[in-house]
């Protein structure tokens, strides 16, 4: 589900349960980076005047280029928080300020709406001020990465659950949100679906977009994420130790570019850790879901990069940031 930083929005009486904003910026909006923060600023969040509180005395910044992930037990209001950060819901007490062009998909997407696949896509692309002969091809494009291509003309109720998740995904990434939130956006995917979402991710945050993520699976996007926090009594704790310090598998990039020359600014983001081994040669750790990203922001830089060899996560291997300087880029990392 998208949402814009408009006043002004469109009628949507033919998309049931979709609530659809545009971006002011229009057809050029979708390449302009993120201007702030999103901020949550003494949040609380109850239902019904005397419900007990779901959340609250929540801060939180979310800074342009980042990746968070979201933890807690089932029921401790990890959705409630997500939907806030969307601005679907609004807190009972506090402020969110910060508005951006913000994409969401829901742990429980929609799927018995009056279109076809890329119909559906293709709607949403021009609510979002793309034009119709653009957002037909970027939401081909986007079924073809996540695997649906073949079911674009299915009408979206005949859909099996895992297809469907698919549409869910690829109407977030439609129009370069500024602001990612994915509430268990991998359940019901396949394994190749569910590498590309990781791919779409490390894109996002590489272009200076922020993620927000929530998923059961203790591995996923492991060693990608600049913060962690557990919700947990009501409130947001930050663990400690997580954000920078690579957990998941790595890969192991060895790269030669200019002598004394910097990293590619999508690459130096990325890596969780890197070595000059001699001028102008680079040994790059890098989580393996984000891998994609720091190869194409090599071979795409100006001069090019050369990319001398890529190995792999091993199971049984050392780990690869062994004797490797952790990377900062302060531009982009809390």
């Amino acid at each position: 589900m998208f949402r814009g930083c408009a006043a002004r929005t469109r009628p949507a009486h033919d998309v049931p349960h979709i609530r659809l904003v545009i971006s002011p910026y229009g057809e050029t909006g979708h390449n302009l980076p993120m201007q702030r923060d999103l901020r949550l600023t003494g949040v609380g969040r109850r239902y019904g005047i005397r419900g007990p509180w779901v959340l609250r005395g929540l801060d939180l910044a979310l800074a342009p280029g980042t990746l968070t992930r979201v933890e807690g037990a089932n029921g401790t209001g990890k959705s409630t928080l997500l939907r806030l950060l969307a601005r679907l819901d609004a807190p009972t007490e506090g402020r969110v300020t910060g508005r951006l062009r913000t994409a969401y998909v829901p742990e429980r997407f929609p799927s018995a709406l009056p279109f076809t696949a890329l119909g559906y896509l293709t709607h949403l692309g021009t609510v979002h001020g793309l034009g119709r002969g653009t957002a037909r091809r970027a939401a081909g494009t986007w079924l073809e990465r996540f695997g649906a291509g073949a079911y674009a003309g299915t009408p979206m109720a005949q859909l099996s659950k895992g297809s469907s998740q698919k549409v869910a995904v690829a109407q977030a990434l439609l129009g370069d949100p500024e602001l990612l939130v994915l509430d268990e956006a991998w359940t019901g995917l396949d394994a190749a679906a569910r590498a590309e979402l990781e791919r779409a991710v490390a894109e996002r945050t590489a272009a200076g977009g922020a993620v927000v993520f929530v998923d059961h699976d203790p591995r996923r996007l492991a060693g990608a994420p600049d913060a962690t926090y557990a919700v947990r009594d009501g409130g947001l704790k930050l663990r400690t130790g997580e954000g920078s310090s690579p957990q998941g598998p790595l890969t192991l990039i060895i790269a030669r570019g200019p002598a004394g020359g910097q990293l590619p600014p999508e690459a130096a983001r990325t890596v969780a850790a890197a070595e000059e081994t001699a001028p102008g040669s680079h040994r790059l750790a890098v989580p393996a879901s984000h891998s994609d990203v720091v190869l194409r922001a090599l071979l795409t830089a100006r001069p090019p990069w050369h990319v001398v060899s890529v190995a792999p996560p091993a199971e049984a291997a050392p780990h690869p940031s062994a004797g490797l300087t952790p990377s900062a880029d302060p531009g982009s990392r809390p």
